[in-house]
């Protein structure tokens, strides 16, 4: 119910702004100021994005919990979202979202709601094989299905 309602408002606040703005500084500059908006969020889209990525593959190279890097990957990637979209409501929630301490808050904010019930990275540390003295001789023939004995053939032998 709430993403229906931010759908519906958010488009009406555009506009509002968008028919304010246009008002007090007229159809040229509003128009000028969105464009430059757009440029200049993906510029530093971009320059962010690139930083959180180095960001999540250091986690994952130094097998650190990625969950922070990752969330800051994804707030920019949002704001992005949000710069490139016309209005000036997405514009200013896009730019705070590229400022550092407000993702960090949102983060904290966002990890106060959500609990992780485990988390794993990997496969565990494999232990110090020692030499074992026990060995198990065998030997193995080769049932073709078609001459089994049984009508049925083998599970093991199902394709």
């Amino acid at each position: 119910m709430y993403l229906f309602l931010l759908f519906i408002a958010v488009p009406i606040i555009e506009i509002a702004l968008f028919l304010k703005v246009g008002g007090l500084i007229h159809f040229w500059p509003t128009i000028g100021i969105v464009i430059i908006t757009a440029i200049l969020g993906t510029w530093l889209v971009r320059a962010q994005g690139a930083m959180a990525l180095r960001n999540v593959q250091t986690s994952f190279s130094e097998l650190q919990d990625p969950t922070e890097p990752l969330a800051h990957g994804a707030m920019i990637l949002v704001s992005g979202v949000l710069l490139l979209t016309p209005g000036f409501l997405t514009d200013a929630v896009g730019f705070a979202l590229l400022v550092a301490p407000i993702r960090r808050a949102a983060y904290r904010w966002l990890r106060s709601k959500i609990k992780v019930q485990s988390f794993s990275m990997g496969e565990p540390p494999r232990q110090s094989q020692q030499p074992n003295d026990q060995v198990i001789d065998g030997e193995f023939h080769e049932i073709d299905p078609k001459t089994s004995p049984n009508d049925k053939p083998s599970k093991w032998t199902d394709h």
